[in-house]
């Protein structure tokens, strides 16, 4: 990455770690996000240089076949969970990545500069980047697809993680809609220099083009994908049978770019665990994009298999609508998150595959976290709450959610046992996932997988500040949404924490959830599978895979 001139504030980072007040993970994240390369931040940080060793040239070719969901496509830039993303990332690429440690790094970018306001991001393409086509990959592509993703009609859920520096409420025939805040808020500089300007500081840029969403599309395509798409990417979609199977073929012109494998082939196994281990026991497939916990259980130990885990700050949690009755009540809300004891739901639910959750939305792994008592399980004043809100004699509700993965269902069965005590009458509606992704954000009470994002500021952001897409709770709070601005322009690790810190208690005190866990993910692969890694996300970095001779 190269990187100009060296940002002012890397000092003061520099400052803070010195001081013990910063960690040294949180340092490396902080100072790439304001354009220091990777090997100088950690350089910085003292950390030792590991010496250059050569390693054999892994083999080319073969075919690898991975067992996972064959979902129907959409537009790329609106869709709202990642299995379908996956797919799509080996075609067409976004300008960023957030790597397996948690920094986010250049991808179709070669490097960025962030003015010291933190308001004007540059972003420098590579030059080596060429469409499938043939055609260069250029500032004009970059600035197509920024516009489109911003655009409210787009339907993007980038929207809530940019709508606070790169929009603007104005009118349009009479309604209120939202609009980039400034013609040039989007600017080419030149044929490989795009200049963000925007109207207030942030530090996540880069971290927010790496969102699933946000990758680049053909222009000339206007949004669609399909078989045959153009896109930058190692792999070109070449079938694609809903509920059967895909078939990726690596790109031939990719240069340096280009994949290990000659095809990666993804086969629909369903959503029941018994057909994922058999179908790699078997050698039907060679590993799965994510499997249940029960499949890895069971095959942990099995010879020719590796199972991968990672910690994460991927979660569920259970959205109340507080538009409507009665999740407008905020007694109700809070009696919601009192009835149930985090810790035993985790416990029956993951397996020692997660930690308990806060009801926030911010990880003990993100950087300005901030601790908090433990809020105990506490019945007797969950229904008092019940009580004072006009429930006296408890209430009857619909838990929407989903039979895969697994232990979804499972803490959903947990928290329905628990809420019984406090006179919380649940019904379970059970959905297969592209069902449940038809509804999730219309059901008055659904239990919703989020993927992890590397900052605590940045879920809240999709899913709570006012009026964004992926905000199906219809919560809107103005101390909510001052305080995420804040904490998206605060350098300083102590300042944001105090800041996340308030958040994190307002979020108890009136927010629209019940969040009981954090959770690892975990998959299972041929040990013949080589370059892999399981990416918290669970996205594929398939032109990195090849196969063992």
């Amino acid at each position: 990455m190269g990187e100009g001139r060296r940002h002012p504030l890397i000092d003061e980072l520099s400052g803070q770690l010195a001081a013990g007040r910063l960690a040294r993970r949180d340092f490396l994240r902080l100072a790439v996000l304001l354009g220091l390369s990777a090997g100088a931040a950690a350089a910085l940080a003292g950390e030792p240089q590991p010496a250059a060793a050569a390693s054999p040239m892994p083999p080319r070719g073969g075919r690898l076949t991975l067992g996972g969901r064959v979902h129907a496509l959409g537009d790329p830039h609106a869709l709202a969970w990642l299995q379908p993303a996956n797919l799509v990332h080996q075609v067409c690429e976004p300008l960023t990545r957030t790597g397996f440690d948690n920094i986010t790094r250049p991808h179709l970018l070669s490097h960025w500069q962030v003015a010291p306001d933190l308001k004007t991001w540059d972003l420098f393409l590579r030059d080596d980047v060429t469409w499938r086509s043939g055609r260069r990959f250029t500032a004009d592509d970059v600035i197509w697809n920024l516009r489109r993703i911003l655009d409210p009609a787009t339907g993007s859920s980038a929207v809530g993680l940019m709508r606070g520096y790169m929009l603007a409420e104005k009118l349009q025939d009479g309604e209120a809609t939202h609009q980039l805040w400034d013609a040039q808020a989007v600017e080419k500089v030149d044929d490989f220099h795009v200049r963000l300007n925007l109207k207030h500081p942030q530090l996540a840029v880069p971290e927010h083009l790496f969102h699933y969403t946000n990758v680049m599309l053909d222009p000339e395509e206007d949004g669609r994908f399909g078989v045959g798409s153009n896109g930058t990417g190692a792999f070109w979609l070449a079938e694609w049978q809903v509920g059967e199977r895909a078939v990726l073929r690596a790109r031939e012109d990719a240069g340096p770019r280009g994949a290990l494998l000659d095809e990666l082939v993804f086969i629909d196994l369903g959503d029941e665990p018994a057909a994922a281990s058999g179908a790699l026991v078997s050698g039907q497939v060679d590993g799965l994009v994510r499997c249940d916990y029960a499949v890895a259980e069971a095959l942990a130990g099995r010879p020719g298999l590796q199972v991968h885990r990672t910690r994460t700050a991927a979660t569920a949690m259970l959205q109340m609508k507080v538009d409507r009755p009665p999740f407008d009540d905020v007694r109700l809300r809070r009696a919601m998150r009192l009835a149930i004891d985090a810790g035993e739901v985790t416990r029956l639910a993951l397996r020692g595959f997660g930690e308990p959750a806060e009801h926030h939305l911010v990880a003990p792994v993100h950087p300005g976290y901030a601790p908090l008592p433990v809020l105990l399980r506490d019945p007797a004043a969950a229904r008092a709450l019940l009580a004072e809100a006009g429930y006296p004699e408890g209430i009857e509700v619909t838990i929407t959610c989903k039979n895969w993965p697994q232990w979804e269902l499972d803490a959903v069965q947990a928290m329905v046992a628990q809420y019984a005590e406090a006179g919380i009458r649940c019904t379970i509606e059970i959905l297969p996932p592209p069902r449940f992704w038809e509804v999730w954000d219309k059901a008055p009470l659904a239990f919703v997988e989020w993927a992890p994002r590397p900052l605590g500021f940045m879920l809240l952001d999709l899913t709570v500040r006012s009026g964004v897409p992926w905000n199906s709770t219809g919560f809107s709070d103005p101390r909510t949404d001052a305080l995420l601005q804040r904490a998206g322009a605060e350098i300083d690790i102590d300042a944001r924490r105090k800041v996340m810190r308030q958040i994190e208690l307002r979020m108890q005190e009136v927010g629209p959830m019940v969040q009981p866990s954090w959770l690892s993910v975990v998959t299972v692969m041929s040990e013949k599978v080589g370059g892999f890694r399981l990416h918290p996300t669970t996205l594929l970095f398939a032109e990195d895979y090849f196969l063992r001779t």
